[in-house]
């Protein structure tokens, strides 16, 4: 008797419903949402949810911690040779812009390290 065929979750997803286009979004609450993003990618996911700064939370999720944060994500996808189109230091600035108009300084680790010198 031959084992049964394992498939991904993205792939029984695929099955479900062939349709539609998978969009997926993650918080950083134990500092893996940025590999469960590239993962994502890695399996053909094109939209990801992501806040500038690294800011927000969850109401139902005990701890939650803010979404990834977009210029992290963009600083990865970029590094990782994807062409994102977005302007990282844009998104960098405003990250910080909204961190002092909610008195919350952003999250993100490009906030805190800078991008890697080219």
């Amino acid at each position: 008797m031959k084992p049964p065929t394992m498939i991904s979750p993205w792939e029984a997803v695929r099955r479900a419903a062939p349709g539609p286009r998978l969009r997926m979004h993650f918080h950083d609450t134990r500092n893996t949402g940025l590999a469960n993003a590239f993962a994502s990618v890695e399996a053909g996911v094109t939209v990801l949810d992501a806040s500038c700064g690294g800011l927000g939370g969850c109401p139902f999720a005990p701890a939650a911690t803010g979404n990834i944060a977009t210029e992290d994500l963009v600083y990865m996808l970029s590094r990782a040779g994807s062409d994102t189109g977005y302007d990282l230091g844009g998104l960098s600035e405003t990250g910080r812009w909204i961190g002092e108009q909610i008195g919350k300084p952003p999250v993100s680790a490009l906030s805190r390290a800078g991008a890697f010198p080219v």
